[in-house]
């Protein structure tokens, strides 16, 4: 069959001939036909332990012997993954597509929709509440500037370093207000952007610097959670800038497979029910390099390809 494969270590991904996997007890072999690209398979194609040569992870839809249409995430085995004609998931991680979703949907909705819901959620945002998106222009960031809007928030604010990004946010109708990142005046425009009082939520996408300038932009009582590292994974923290706030870091992945599914369901139902749109870069199977290139230097969008 043919698959995006990655040779070894630090290597892009090639496509070409790949052994088909063959059925195994309580695991589905899936025919794709849509996958999806992220953040976590570039990073996690390169981790400790990662056997080579193997297809790129990815999420994705496609149709199991069965016929059923299925959504499955980043849980292919190894060595195989969504970047394939062919793929081999455990069943638990094998979840029913409803009629009335569409491929892209679907996939946004999983490891994307879930990994900002569950950590918007915990920050139990009250109505009228102030909240900041930090690196708000990625595919996180555009599901997580509607669900919040969508959970109560009276003033949402975007905040991210590419200006263009930004641009097209607020072009969107998505935040009320913008802020570029990476200036000596970060604090001042983020506080300025808040209405002048703070922030009461942040979703920080990003920590390192841009998460040190939102905590001094927020207000006694914020809750700030941290999901993303993409900006550093070490600061050099105040502790006072955190009193009387709360700091967060949560996880989504590590959930059980039939958690993680009901949360999936219910965010298609949030989509269809407020219309939460993202961008997409829609790619063709053969050119899974430009694909891969393209989530090395951070999309905008999320990426996808038509398999089969």
């Amino acid at each position: 069959m043919r698959a995006g494969v990655i040779s070894g270590d630090g290597a892009a991904p090639v496509l070409q001939d790949f052994p088909e996997p063959a059925p195994q007890d309580g695991c589905v072999l899936i025919t794709v036909d849509t996958a999806g690209l992220g953040g976590w398979d570039v990073l996690g194609a390169y981790r400790l332990g990662v056997q080579y040569p193997c297809v790129i992870r990815g999420e994705g839809v496609g149709r199991a012997e069965d016929g059923r249409r299925v959504y499955f995430g980043e849980r292919s085995v190894a060595p195989w993954g969504a970047w394939a004609e062919k793929t081999l998931v455990p069943a638990a991680e094998v979840w029913d597509v409803p009629d009335d979703v569409d491929d892209r949907t679907a996939i946004t909705m999983g490891i994307a929709g879930t990994g900002v819901l569950v950590p918007l959620e915990a920050a139990n945002i009250q109505p009228g509440e102030r909240v900041l998106i930090l690196g708000a222009t990625g595919v996180l960031g555009q599901i997580g500037l509607q669900l919040a809007r969508n959970l109560g928030a009276g003033r949402v604010v975007a905040a991210a370093r590419s200006r263009a990004g930004l641009d097209r946010l607020m072009e969107r109708g998505l935040a009320d207000a913008a802020v570029a990142m990476g200036g000596s005046d970060d604090v001042e425009k983020l506080k300025t952007a808040s209405g002048g009082e703070g922030f009461d939520v942040v979703l920080d996408l990003v920590f390192g610097q841009p998460f040190l300038s939102a905590v001094k932009a927020t207000k006694w009582g914020a809750r700030l959670i941290t999901i993303g590292t993409g900006a550093g994974r070490v600061v050099e923290l105040n502790i006072g800038d955190l009193l009387f706030r709360t700091l967060t870091c949560i996880g989504t992945g590590q959930r059980p497979p039939a958690d993680r599914e009901a949360i999936w369901r219910r965010l298609l139902a949030m989509q269809k029910a407020q219309a939460i749109e993202v961008d997409y870069a829609d790619h063709e199977f053969a050119d899974l390099a430009e694909a891969w290139a393209a989530q090395v230097r951070g999309p905008h969008a999320k990426i996808t390809a038509r398999v089969g």
